[in-house]
């Protein structure tokens, strides 16, 4: 059961209707709802990814809490490791009573969770990061029985911006090396299609497995066609290592790295001095108010840019589900809060800002029997029946500081280079 207390305080929140500040009244119940969190936390880019979900918890709290109680989120590290994650989410659900749960980052940790914890828990899952087009294809086979739900757009958007970023470059062959899980696989496949539409033929499409001494065979492989450019679909750890022996073995420094490369770590461990040729792809917020008020929180919260991978997805996710908590009412199944996605992501509905006085403000509307439009971090989420979205994207590099922006591509160019893909 739901580790949940059923002696409720009774309190009347002062919530005020807009996007003012937030009533003194507004403050948490005497009881507890705990939710799961499964996240990578022992690698340096998953840790702000779980902090920035458990800042989202903290102004719901804030708010009051989320269906007449406090807000607990307990975290569990997934390593990124597939049998970690799975053990963990079950840790949560069977004995913590999670009543949802937020994650997991890689779609190679979310698929197994979701497939053989979840979906037989009717536990809703909320993803940030997980880019798969395998969950679609899961969900149009009725298999996620509407349980899942992603703040991040699919692989599609990452592949379709490389391969226009391989074809601007005037790249004629691409050498892949991809992570050998759901969404390297994923990714490969999309790439070799998506490039060849643009012209680009990739000659090479090595997988790379987690955890080896060296990846010298691999590399060795990659480089026999002699490519124009590489392309990577890995994390820091191994896409380190990989580059490391592709830059020594005389390998180009023209690449083309996935979001998941986006990080300190990878650029400080290869070194800036042989990434000045590289660009790399991510999904990327709205040019709106409401991303800019995100980032602006981010930086008062945590004193930095939401530079990293995923974050302003992983607040939007966190919000959205506790929106839909706060939906369903007290004591509702995984089913109900499912089912109240809808009533916090309604185009029509009442807009709402992604902050405490917003929540506070969406708990009167919803009390009302309204809805409400959520305006987050990541724009106006709407998720299709499959629990995807659909963002805008934008081409980077690695500076100094961190990252600067080379291109962006609103939701409408998009959609409209996939359309020529196609």
């Amino acid at each position: 059961m739901p580790v949940t207390t059923k002696t409720r305080a009774g309190l009347t929140l002062g919530l005020a209707l807009g996007l003012g500040a937030l009533a003194p009244a507004a403050v948490a119940q005497d009881c507890t709802t705990k939710i799961g969190a499964v996240l990578p936390t022992s690698v340096d880019w998953g840790r702000p990814i779980a902090e920035v979900a458990q800042f989202a918890v903290d102004q719901v709290n804030e708010a009051g809490g989320a269906a007449g109680c406090k807000i607990e989120m307990v975290l569990r590290d997934t390593q990124v490791d597939p049998k970690v994650g799975v053990d963990a989410a079950k840790a949560l659900v069977d004995l913590e009573g999670v009543k949802l749960l937020l994650g997991a980052v890689s779609s190679g940790v979310s698929m197994p969770i979701l497939t053989s914890v979840t979906v037989p828990a009717g536990v809703p899952q909320f993803s940030c990061c997980s880019s798969s087009t395998a969950f679609t294809k899961l969900a149009e086979e009725g298999k996620t029985n509407g349980l899942w739900f992603r703040t991040f757009a699919t692989t599609a958007v990452q592949s379709a911006v490389a391969a226009k970023v391989a074809r601007d470059k005037g790249y004629k062959t691409v050498a892949v090396l991809y992570k050998n899980d759901d969404w390297g696989q994923d990714m490969a496949r999309l790439i070799a299609a998506d490039f060849a539409a643009v012209g680009v033929e990739v000659v090479a499409n090595v997988a790379i497995n987690d955890a080896q001494p060296s990846y010298r065979a691999e590399v060795t492989e990659a480089l026999a066609a002699q490519p124009e450019a590489l392309y990577l679909a890995l994390y820091p750890v191994e896409g380190t290592s990989a580059v490391r022996e592709w830059i020594s073995l005389g390998g180009t420094q023209n690449m083309i790295v996935a979001n998941s490369l986006k990080s300190d770590e990878f650029r400080d461990n290869v070194g800036l001095q042989y990434l000045g040729n590289t660009l790399g792809t991510d999904t990327a917020s709205p040019r709106s108010d409401s991303a800019d008020a995100f980032r602006t929180r981010y930086v008062e919260r945590f004193g930095s840019e939401p530079n990293g991978p995923g974050l302003a997805n992983s607040y939007d996710a966190t919000m959205i589900a506790l929106l839909a908590m706060e939906a369903a009412g007290p004591d509702a199944s995984g089913a109900d809060i499912a089912a109240a996605v809808p009533r916090v992501t309604d185009p029509a509905g009442t807009r709402v800002s992604a902050d405490a006085a917003g929540f506070a403000a969406a708990k009167e509307v919803l009390a009302g029997g309204g809805t409400v439009m959520y305006d987050g971090g990541t724009g106006n989420v709407r998720f299709d029946a499959n629990g995807d979205v659909s963002a805008p994207a934008v081409v980077w590099s690695f500076a100094e500081g961190g990252i600067d922006e080379v291109e962006y591509l609103s939701l409408d160019d998009v959609n409209g280079f996939i359309a020529s893909l196609r």
